[in-house]
């Protein structure tokens, strides 16, 4: 027997109230010697063993009323006698997530867990129900048969699972089942990275299982990318380890071995190149496989493409030219007419970095110009006075003199940077849109150290080549449609159109955005970096961060199946209890009506 609220038991303190009146009876009354009642003086005393022994009753039956109304109190539970169990309602929920397929004494740990599982279904009876939740919270219910198939099945997820989205299904659908024994049956590696935030289960039973061995110790790459995403054609890839001690890697571009090298734990490395491949390629950063394999793979993408030729207009100023040519000389650009760097009173196509004239009598020629280029944007009041700018690559910049950049209808760009809340610079299709002239006199931005860096990243990532663009996230996640993709292309080539909403495939791996037959972009799918950290919770630590109305940790593995029915199948105590108090009660009045119904 189990109580739940065991403190209520302190209420059979109370007995002492019946057994203080039944002593206090025994000094009640004076002596007095009366010679007209020495007759009932001996009635008395040939009845003195009868009132004795109906006083002994009452005393104890009002002692087990109050004990059996503190006892109902404390919420007793208790196994049923008899062989089996009752129809139980179990929710067996497998924590599949990638830490799981962790290899410890020669096996995967998520066989362990599908090895446990099967051996709970086996003690499973057709009066129970019975459901799998994954720790995605992917739910399927039915007979043991069909789960033993679905459990044979179950494959680890190349991410990080969600416990509180799995407790919360599983709780939900065992306390819908109709069934007043129900239990949530637990396998998890207790993998505190995944456990920082627990459910809050009520009127719900939890058995848990954890290893309680430590987990190996585990190699990953934990970062890997491209620097920057679009290659003209030089570009790098960077990376980074989880190790304890120097580490091997290969580094993989469209399936071919790249680069070879050692790394020291915690060390970035960055591998420069200028590959022959053209367009949207995948890559790899992988280690030697371990005891976890399944985090010494890490995924990137690179677009790669000649490098752009660019012509600065005159009026664009001394500092654009110069810059550009420092950015020849490093080979990231090119002369040509691919790309220009013009004011926009003189703009004749796209794609181009267009910057605000420097004389105000063109302004209403610039944005003329604009919308004949198509350019949902136009230059409005002149603003003067020193402003400080903020955005990515241009922080600590300070504008003295720009114009206010006014959206049209349908305008859909991004901005790249403000003044205060207004935008000044905007990007969007083969255009990039600053609000003030490049010259030292409407801001200090061209003799910044940042600006070379800005412009090239500009000029080789925003105005060269597809508009697409890489896209990192983890397995399973939902995000928003990119506007400039139209399908997904998988490993194997089949493309699947999108939707209002793309969502990221179940495997890690490069998959390509295309728009017609083309690639314009990469979504490139890794498991979080905190799914190779495998440090654990044990069983009696994962149970005191349950927040569940009853929780048990199974010792061991084989603990845990046994007590999977039998935790389950208990009932609560708090009817019989008070029946017996009711009871109780009802004998005492009989009593007392005997014995005053003698009397008259």
């Amino acid at each position: 027997m189990t109580f739940l609220s065991p403190f209520y038991l302190l209420l059979a303190g109370a007995i002492a109230v019946p057994l203080l009146i039944h002593l206090m009876r025994r000094r009640m009354g004076a002596r007095v010697e009366f010679p007209a009642a020495r007759y009932l003086a001996r009635a008395e005393r040939e009845h003195s063993r009868t009132l004795r022994i109906r006083n002994l009753l009452l005393m104890l039956l009002r002692v087990l009323a109050i004990l059996a109304v503190a006892l109902a109190a404390a919420r007793p539970v208790a196994r049923w006698v008899g062989s089996g169990h009752a129809p139980t309602a179990v929710a067996l929920v497998i924590d599949n997530s990638l830490s799981s397929s962790v290899v410890e004494n020669g096996r995967p740990l998520l066989d362990q867990f599908k090895s446990m599982a099967q051996g709970l279904l086996a003690q499973a009876t057709p009066a129970d129900r019975l459901w799998l939740v994954t720790i995605d919270g992917s739910v399927r219910g039915g007979s043991a048969a069909v789960l033993r198939d679905e459990i044979d099945r179950l494959q680890p997820i190349d991410g990080a699972g969600d416990p509180v989205l799995a407790l919360s299904r599983a709780a939900s659908i065992i306390q819908s089942a109709g069934l007043d024994a129900r239990q949530v049956a637990l396998l998890t590696d207790g993998q505190r990275t995944e456990w920082q935030h627990a459910p809050q289960l009520s009127n719900t039973q939890v058995l848990v299982y954890a290893p309680s061995t430590k987990p190996p110790v585990n190699r990953a790459v934990i970062a890997a990318e491209a620097r920057p995403v679009r290659w003209t054609p030089r570009g790098a890839i960077a990376a980074r380890f989880l190790a304890t001690d120097s580490t091997t890697y290969r580094i993989t571009l469209a399936g071919q071995t790249l680069s070879r090298g050692t790394a020291a734990p915690n060390e970035e490395v960055v591998v420069h190149t200028a590959p022959a491949e053209r367009g949207w390629v995948d890559g790899t950063v992988e280690l030697e496989p371990d005891e976890l394999p399944a985090d010494n793979v890490r995924h990137f993408a690179a677009w790669i493409g000649a490098a752009p030729g660019v012509a600065v207009a005159p009026g664009a100023g001394d500092f654009a030219k110069n810059a550009v040519d420092v950015l020849r000389g490093s080979e990231t650009v090119a002369n040509g007419n691919d790309i220009s760097i013009i004011t926009a009173d003189d703009l004749a196509g796209l794609p181009a970095l267009i910057t605000a004239p420097a004389d105000p009598v063109r302004l209403g020629a610039a944005n003329r110009a604009l919308e004949r280029a198509g350019i949902p944007w136009r230059f409005g009041e002149r603003r003067s006075g020193a402003a400080a700018v903020h955005g990515a690559g241009v922080d600590d910049v300070t504008v003295t003199m720009r114009y206010d950049l006014v959206a049209q209808a349908g305008a859909a760009a991004e901005t790249l940077a403000v003044v205060g809340r207004d935008a000044w610079i905007v990007a969007g299709p083969r255009f990039v849109l600053v609000g003030s002239p490049l010259t030292p006199d409407a801001s200090d931005f061209p003799v910044r150290a940042a600006f070379v860096p800005w412009l090239g990243g500009v000029l080789t990532e925003r105005l060269v080549g597809e508009p697409g663009q890489a896209l990192d996230t983890t397995p399973g996640v939902r995000l928003p449609r990119p506007r400039w993709a139209d399908a997904i292309e998988t490993a194997d080539g089949q493309r699947t159109p999108l939707g209002e909403t793309l969502d990221a495939p179940t495997r890690a791996g490069t998959y390509f955005l295309t728009r017609g037959d083309r690639r314009v972009g990469a979504l490139v799918v890794n498991a979080p970096p905190e799914e190779s950290a495998l440090d654990r919770y044990t069983a009696d630590e994962l149970r005191a961060r349950l927040r569940a109305e009853r929780t048990v940790s199974a010792p061991n593995a084989a603990a845990w199946a046994s007590l999977a029915f039998r935790a389950a199948a208990r009932r609560p105590l708090v009817g019989p209890a008070l029946a017996l108090a009711l009871l109780l009660i009802v004998i005492e009045a009989l009593v007392i009506g005997a014995r005053a119904r003698r009397a008259a």
